[in-house]
């Protein structure tokens, strides 16, 4: 059964058009109009093995809250879309991932209940194009849109670029995995028999 979602959100601040495949190649195919974005959802697609195509239009004159808030909400969606009703797959993630002198961990749940907890200190304002105070918005948005439980903590970084790109991958393999078929699971991992 193919996993995949194509979502378009239209509002007078972002015009949004998605597809996300869980069972791609790491293909992306991807234009937020923000540079760096645009590289750390590449980054998204290729560690997880997932095929991205994103075309987001939003308001950036204003400024990128909208565009990287509304783009994190379509992803969560579409994620909860693509993964459906969860019979069959491992429902938990994690992921330590290095990126030179960074270490960021995740760790999510496919449970149906949404939350963030959030630990990565970024002192500076922005990388490249990006506010870096967006890190925590994108991700705040994707596990409310995805209804997932999403740890990210960082163990250690002083380079932002770092840290922000070691999150992105690690969400990205712990996703992966959270989404990868149990062989021994007829149902969903739950005593409560739904997610």
């Amino acid at each position: 059964m193919e996993r995949i979602a194509s979502i378009t959100r239209d509002t007078n601040e972002t015009q949004i058009s998605m597809t996300l495949n869980l069972d791609g190649s790491g293909k992306g195919n991807i234009s937020t109009g923000i540079g760096f974005f645009d590289h750390m959802l590449n980054s998204f697609a290729r560690h997880g093995f997932f095929d991205l195509e994103l075309t987001v239009k939003g308001d950036l004159d204003v400024d990128t809250h909208h565009t990287i808030e509304d783009t994190g909400i379509v992803l969560g969606q579409a994620i909860r879309r693509a993964v459906g009703d969860k019979k069959g797959i491992v429902r938990y993630g994690s992921q330590i991932l290095p990126m030179d002198e960074s270490l960021v961990l995740c760790a999510l749940d496919l449970c149906g209940r949404p939350y963030l907890v959030y630990d990565l200190v970024l002192d500076r304002e922005k990388v490249g194009d990006l506010e870096t105070e967006m890190v925590r918005e994108f991700f705040y948005a994707v596990s409310y849109g995805a209804e997932m439980n999403l740890h990210l903590k960082q163990l250690s970084g002083s380079n932002n670029h770092h840290i922000i790109e070691a999150a992105f991958k690690a969400f990205a393999k712990a996703l992966d995995g959270a989404a990868a078929a149990e062989p021994r699971l007829s149902g969903v991992l739950s005593t409560k028999g739904s997610l």
